[in-house]
């Protein structure tokens, strides 16, 4: 056995590159006989619960998509877009396929070993959770590089062919994507749905359903907003699925969800949803509980308040524009202070960025005390509270045990109501239940939007080389854009992944701000002069940020070359900046050099 294993890392290599001897070093073949396992529904259980742990997201990769991009200022960003650091193939990484072997095993080992042993609906409810996730991984795949090769056979030493074979052409790979999705979504059955807390870390037929509609919206509106494979830079062929064709399945499998009835939007407290220690499972389809005696703590709050771990995450003030007034209109300036912007704003926003008269646990685990903010990892003066515990100790110890919602039944109402704009089929109803919902929700008024409102159209607009909106009613795309901003921020990096298949991925150098970076508080002349109070602490600002010399920092005492203030009314706007870059190639990223040397027949992306 050793031998074929060795045997198999090696013709395995083109695809796993370092990670294949890690894969090879555990099941199936040390833990079950691969010549006769998945001949019981506990055998096919045990193997897809293996994928579930392998796959599923953990924390940090439920925030850290939404890390880099145009609302979230970091002390740096990555290499990718960084303005003074040469991204090439060999930095690229990614080219790991490890995953893929372990499905196709199960996939070919349930033709051999189940069909005709178990009965026919545990036997598609089975090989549906494996192809689905085969459908789950090759969309990450196509994301990242385009053009990959499309492999749904387990492959063995001998296929040459496939293991040094050239890619295969997007589309026909989102094709087969689509029929994996398609008989997933037919076939997978709810046996382990329950509204138990500790039941919403499986995959059902609900959560099948809700990820196929999040990935087909994702690839349709990117060929909407594309007129190229970035792979090729040549046009779309159309030979399979039509942009319109993906996401009409989108809306389907939105509207599967909507309709079963098994869910609702919570109404609660909607901070709940992300500092409960149990899942709302009235809306949240997927997610994990942490229990210190099974799968321990997490560290989100020491995430968001450390100046050494992680990017030292704030937001800014165009991330605050897109929450409303909770009336329903648009705010209609900038020039107010932090202790003013708060005051008769949509909820949600006091509950994502920390606002006045927030309180936290001191150390004595007893007294409420006012949360400064620390700008000693805050880079605009707006601190992240989203997903933060309200505890002191929680700041520097990683002992978080709040819930984390993977996906909420609010994403697949805005997913719905996205994909049925972008069809020419939206309606004042569709509104009412999903982002109208949503908002009242929230407490704030639904007003069904008549005309674009100008600050969202120009800022989705203005400089970008994309100018298309969508097929659909642009008012009622805008408002969708606002509110998946509102709801969804900091979860599961959908705002990434929005402006990707949008087309406005250039908007994240620009970060709203004129290319003058990411726009911190406003701040009066007097409190520039002589300081300004929040949450009972005095902060005063550094006299070279004064002089606009784009040294210094809004604490005295400190220093940063990223700082200056921009004149904006009777005030200043705190600007935090540095050099970013996008170039269009950047849609799809290079073939990792390693992967090239081993496979020639790879070749490279368009431009790269």
């Amino acid at each position: 056995m050793k031998k074929i294993i060795n045997i198999a890392i090696c013709a395995l290599s083109v695809f796993a590159l370092s990670s294949c001897e890690k894969f090879f070093t555990r099941s199936p073949w040390n833990e079950f006989d691969a010549e006769t396992y998945f001949r019981s529904e506990s055998e096919l259980k045990m193997y897809t619960d293996g994928l579930l742990n392998a796959y599923i997201p953990d924390y940090t990769e439920t925030t850290g998509g939404d890390n880099y991009n145009d609302l979230i200022a970091t002390k740096t960003s990555t290499d990718f877009f960084r303005a003074d650091v040469t991204w090439d193939d060999a930095k690229q990484s990614g080219w790991s396929w490890g995953w893929l072997r372990r499905i196709n095993f199960m996939i070919q080992g349930m033709e051999k070993n189940a069909k005709g042993v178990v009965d026919e609906k545990t036997y598609n409810h089975y090989l549906g959770l494996a192809r689905f996730w085969r459908a789950y991984n090759y969309q990450s795949k196509v994301v990242s590089f385009s053009n990959v090769p499309w492999v749904d056979t387990y492959v063995q030493p001998t296929d040459e062919d496939i293991l040094y074979g050239p890619r295969d052409d997007r589309e026909y790979v989102v094709h087969n994507i689509v029929e994996d999705l398609k008989f997933a979504c037919e076939n997978v059955d709810n046996r382990v749905h329950s509204n138990a807390a500790n039941s919403r870390n499986q995959v059902d037929k609900y959560v099948v359903n809700a990820l196929a509609a999040r990935m087909l919206l994702y690839e349709g509106t990117f060929r909407k907003n594309h007129a190229v494979n970035p792979a090729t830079n040549e046009p779309w062929s159309n030979k399979y699925e039509t942009a319109d064709d993906l996401i009409r399945l989108s809306a389907q499998y939105s509207k599967y969800v909507i309709d079963s009835g098994e869910f609702k939007l919570y109404n609660g407290d909607w901070s709940d949803l992300f500092l409960s220690k149990e899942l709302k499972t009235d809306e949240v389809l997927w997610g994990q509980v942490f229990i210190l005696e099974s799968n321990g703590r997490h560290a989100y709050t020491r995430y968001f308040n450390s100046s050494t771990l992680g990017q030292q995450y704030s937001g800014t003030k165009q991330l605050l524009h897109h929450f409303l007034n909770a009336d329903g209109t648009p705010i209609a300036t900038d020039y107010k202070t932090i202790n003013q912007e708060f005051e008769g704003r949509d909820p949600r926003l006091a509950k994502t960025i920390l606002s006045p008269g927030h309180t936290v646990t001191d150390l004595d685990g007893i007294s409420q005390v006012p949360q400064p903010i620390n700008c000693t990892f805050c880079w605009t003066a707006y601190m992240i509270i989203k997903w933060c515990i309200p505890d002191k100790s929680h700041w520097q110890n990683s002992v978080d045990e709040n819930c984390i919602p993977l996906l909420r039944y609010a994403e697949v109402l805005l997913n719905y109501a996205e994909a049925m704009n972008e069809l020419g089929q939206f309606t004042e109803g569709i509104w009412n239940q999903t982002v109208g919902a949503i908002r009242q929700r929230a407490g704030v008024k639904s007003i069904y939007p008549t005309a674009p409102d100008p600050w969202l159209k120009e800022y989705y607009t203005k400089d970008l080389t994309n100018q298309h909106i969508t097929d659909g009613n642009e008012a009622v795309a805008l408002e969708i854009r606002r509110e998946r901003v509102t709801e969804l921020t900091y979860e599961a990096g959908l705002r990434q992944s929005d402006l990707y298949r949008w087309g406005i991925a250039d908007i994240i150098p620009r970060r709203g701000g004129n290319g003058t970076g990411w726009t911190g508080i406003w701040m009066t002349e007097n409190d520039v002069k002589n300081g300004f109070e929040f949450n009972g602490v005095k902060y005063l600002i550094n006299e070279s940020v004064k002089k606009a010399s784009e040294t210094g920092y809004p604490v005295t005492g400190t220093n940063n070359s990223c700082w200056s203030l921009e004149k904006a009314g009777d005030g200043y706007f705190l600007q935090y900046n540095y050099k970013l870059k996008w170039e269009d190639r950047m849609y799809c990223r290079p073939i990792p050099n390693t992967a090239k040397v081993l496979n020639p027949q790879l070749g490279e992306n368009y431009g790269w």
